[in-house]
């Protein structure tokens, strides 16, 4: 059962990841599955950088953990907003019984704090300055793979980041609450009038945004069943109503500058039409 779902688990996240060959999908679920994670002894968690608190974590019948090194944009790795979201409908789902632990090694303490505060963060996170829970398991240098859902036991079960992959996210909710995953869904054909969005030159806090328009062009019922960014500076905006046959839909794509320089985006929209995930670029210069 454990490799089954390891294994559907990188599946899922190998229909976005284009660099990264089936066959070494497959040598990672293979390494990783009902591999024990080791975590550091006496971890210390704090909330915004300003309380430390008495996260149990250890003998909860599942939990998942997140790394996040200190490689690239600090805030587009983490979209803690997202993981608000997510943990809101993990607690609803399971009662409260499968914790988030987050294992941070951001490039300073003062830019962790200032990154919780600002998307008003509020769940224990841990600042791993040193890399200790990395050197005790030595994860993959692809952040697709430094997202665990474990065992009681700290065994792996699935792999993958849910807030970066909405199949993930669907995998790991169907695990815990004992499901298998469902593909009895009709499939439809989905059409966009771009997949590139441009958005020039821009100033820095000016937020834009421009429309991608959404067409069932095929026999059945449309379902837009997800979005994800790659980038949290990045948000879009839809309807969850099902898209009826030749109906078209909208889909707001916002950014939101935070840095100075070129910038290149990705929105992956998530239906039950058979090519999903649709990978729509957003790209520009921040001036």
């Amino acid at each position: 059962m454990k490799l089954l779902l390891a294994f559907c688990a990188a599946i899922s996240l190998f229909a976005t990841c284009a660099d990264n060959k089936a066959t070494s999908v497959a040598e990672i679920v293979s390494q990783w599955e009902g591999k024990e994670i080791v975590f550091p002894e006496n971890p210390v968690f704090t909330i915004q950088g300003r309380d430390t608190v008495d996260f149990q974590f250890q003998n909860a019948p599942y939990k998942i953990l997140t790394y996040v090194d200190s490689v690239g944009c600090m805030g587009c790795k983490l979209q803690l907003q997202n993981w608000e979201k997510l943990i809101t409908e993990l607690d609803s789902v399971t009662g409260d019984a499968v914790p988030v632990v987050f294992f941070i090694n951001a490039p300073s303490k003062k830019d962790l704090d200032y990154i919780t505060r600002r998307d008003g963060f509020k769940h224990p996170v841990c600042y791993d300055e040193m890399g200790e829970i990395n050197k005790l398991n030595h994860f993959s240098d692809d952040m697709t793979f430094q997202t665990f859902l474990l065992d009681r036991d700290n065994r792996v079960v699935g792999i993958g980041n849910p807030v970066h992959n909405y199949r993930v996210k669907e995998l790991y909710l169907n695990i815990l609450q004992g499901k298998m995953k469902a593909n009895n869904e009709d499939a439809s054909v989905v059409s966009f009038d771009k997949m590139d969005i441009d958005f020039g030159r821009l100033q820095i806090g000016e937020p834009t945004s421009q429309v991608v328009k959404v067409t069932n062009t095929g026999t059945s019922a449309l379902i837009i069943q997800g979005v994800t960014t790659s980038c949290g500076c990045t948000e879009v905006e839809y309807s969850e109503e099902p898209i009826r046959l030749g109906q078209i839909r909208e889909l707001e794509v916002r950014y939101t500058p935070d840095e100075k320089g070129y910038f290149n985006k990705t929105v992956s929209v998530y239906t039950n039409a058979a090519e999903a995930p649709f990978k729509i670029k957003v790209r520009g210069v921040v001036e």
